[in-house]
């Protein structure tokens, strides 16, 4: 009998043979081959995100960007100059101020006379507010399918902004997690990432996927980071995919918190220590706390059979930042109290134990003081959203017969669930849980209104297929002041589809486009320590010779390189151990067309 990582590599090797590679990036949006983002909104200011990939990878990058009120940028509200370089992997993020709240405004980047797409932002509502609408969700493997929930997300057109829960890219080497041999969808780098060029060489890959590109592209996103953005059941001291092999665990997580600080357009509440714990109030109707529940202030998970884990002492959020959403909390003036959170905070159990120490559950003590204090402080409407575990869950939060809110947990985009769905046990045993779903892929939809919040489950219908076909399949909802759940019968409407339009990703003209069979998108890390990594586009099936020149025009080092009949994101790793420091020049010599292209870098 085969064990799992045999069919793994038998999977990764049928992939490798059969199939082509659709995760390439669009000539186009040259040099903007990772599109342009948006996010953590307010009511007069918004990040706005791009990736400018360099012609040469030992220099910096100056253009410009602006702002305005219409995506043909007649009514100019900003603009200014940005510079960038590889301190910052070419990304580029810019707060801009000055804007009216509840609006959609269009931005753009430019740089050498190349324009990148136009995106659409929006601004948060102050004041009186009837409705605003979210879309939540967690957890995308690349290598488990197509994003489809994406693309569904962005067609609907009707969030005023995506909230993401974490698990925004996994960490994992190439065919070690739930690998779909049905879709050719390779990561990049193949093994596990751990420092920060392999951090940052896997955001790119994410990025250059279309469905997330263009969910980017139309709507403000407000991210926190999970495990996977770190590693496997991270805590703040260590996790359980690091081993001791693998380097010392604070360098990887800083390099990993730099990697998401330069690729995700996230405002840090702090620059040089990057606390992603914050507040984004929704005028008098919505206050959304966003939380780490993961890296801060996490102590190491320990079986519930622990006796430790009962320690009153012993924390999940850290003190500091216990402290931050309690003051945030009681000074709310809003309807309606939200938690942006990584993990399940009900207590649910499988035979009478908590069945998951990973989450709230391990940590019960920092849970009872939470519930205590919303419930001594008479906080109304208390709700949580959740991330992490693959699942759909609608959930009254108790603590004995008191009330203290409910909880609605999104399933994945993509990631695996449980291959049964055996939601009865479940709910049998936990009277609490209104709803479980532990098969399906998909979304939510947060729709919020001074008289109901209510979260709709949408499923997409495949994730082998690029597909994003989905459907309506419960719905819960608690009324103002009631703080438990009554399922619906129908999904909520909401505000409808907006009348601003959708951008599309690709706006240059062909006199304005740069045509490359080979395009060099990223060059890790540099300058090179140990090695250097060339990531690339190839639109040809081809084989290539990678050379490493000095100045002089000497030829160091010299690596061939087959591509086995597959076209798209190629990467290759050359050792550059020997190399004295200095400056040099890597050439990438297509053996079919018999044409190169050439970047530099420095040692």
């Amino acid at each position: 009998m085969l064990n799992i990582k045999a069919i793994a590599l038998l999977l990764l090797i049928s992939k490798t043979i059969f199939c082509q590679v659709i995760v390439s990036p669009l000539t186009c949006t040259a040099p903007f081959y990772h599109g342009v983002a948006s996010g953590d909104p307010l009511s007069d200011k918004v990040i706005i995100w791009t990736r400018v990939t360099p012609i040469d990878f030992s220099q910096s990058i100056s253009g410009t960007y602006k702002v305005a009120e219409d995506s043909l940028f007649n009514t100019v509200v900003s603009s200014g100059t940005f510079n960038t370089d590889y301190t910052s992997d070419f990304t580029v993020k810019i707060d801009v101020g000055g804007l009216n709240p509840n609006t959609f405004y269009f931005y753009q980047f430019q740089t050498n006379g190349k324009k990148s797409p136009v995106g659409r932002t929006k601004t948060i509502p102050v004041g009186t507010i009837n409705n605003i609408r979210f879309a939540v969700v967690s957890c995308a493997n690349l290598e488990s399918g197509y994003f489809n929930a994406y693309k569904a997300i962005n067609e609907r057109n009707d969030a005023d902004a995506i909230i993401m829960l974490g698990d925004y890219i996994y960490e994992y080497e190439e065919g070690y997690y739930d690998p779909n041999s049905n879709v050719p969808r390779d990561l990049e780098p193949s093994n596990e990432v751990i420092s920060l060029a392999d951090y940052r060489m896997r955001y790119s890959s994410y990025r250059l996927d279309r469905s997330l590109q263009q969910l980017h592209q139309n709507y403000p996103w407000i991210c926190v980071w999970d495990d996977h953005e770190f590693a496997n059941n991270a805590y703040k001291d260590g996790a359980q995919n690091h081993d001791s092999n693998e380097g010392n665990w604070y360098d990887r997580k800083e390099s990993a918190k730099k990697a998401y600080f330069e690729w995700l357009p996230i405002r840090p509440s702090d620059s040089k220590l990057m606390y992603i714990y914050r507040k984004f109030e929704f005028g008098d109707l919505f206050s959304l706390l966003m939380v780490d529940t993961r890296i801060h202030g996490r102590e190491e998970q320990l079986g519930v059979s622990n006796a430790q884990t009962n320690d009153t002492n012993r924390t999940l959020l850290g003190e500091d930042q216990f402290e931050w959403l309690k003051t945030e909390l009681i000074n709310s003036n809003c309807t309606w109290n939200s938690l942006g959170n990584q993990v399940v905070m009900a207590e649910v159990t499988i035979l009478g134990v908590p069945f998951n120490s990973d989450a709230w559950d391990g940590y019960p003590a920092q849970r009872n003081k939470l519930f205590d204090f919303i419930i001594d402080n008479n906080i109304n409407n208390f709700c949580v959203l959740t991330g992490d575990i693959h699942t759909s869950w609608a959930i009254d939060l108790k603590k004995g017969s008191e009330k203290v809110g409910v909880e609605f947990v999104t399933t994945s985009v993509t990631s695996p669930g449980v291959p049964i769905n055996a939601s009865f046990l479940i709910t049998i045993e936990n009277p609490h849980v209104k709803y479980v779903e532990l098969t399906k892929r998909g979304f939510i939809l947060l729709d919020v209104t001074p008289q109901k919040i209510q979260s709709d489950w949408y499923y997409v219908n495949t994730i082998d297929q690029d597909d994003p076909s989905n459907y309506w399949a419960k719905g819960f909802y608690s009324n103002n002041g009631d703080n438990n759940l009554t399922e619906s019968n129908s999904a909520s409407i909401g505000h409808g589809s907006f009348s601003v339009p959708l951008m599309q990703e690709c706006i240059n003209t062909t006199s304005n486009t740069e045509i490359e069979d080979i395009m060099v998108l990223g060059l890790y890390p540099n300058p090179s320590i140990d090695f250097i990594t060339i990531q690339f586009n190839d639109n040809k099936s081809s084989s290539f010779n990678l050379k490493i020149i000095d100045l002089s025009g000497k030829e160091l080092i010299t690596k061939e390189i087959t591509t086995k009949n597959i076209s798209g994101l190629l990467y290759s790793k050359i050792s550059t151990k020997n190399l004295k420091s200095g400056t040099y020049i890597l050439q990438l010599y297509d053996n079919t067309t018999k044409e190169f292209i050439q970047r530099k870098f420095m040692k």
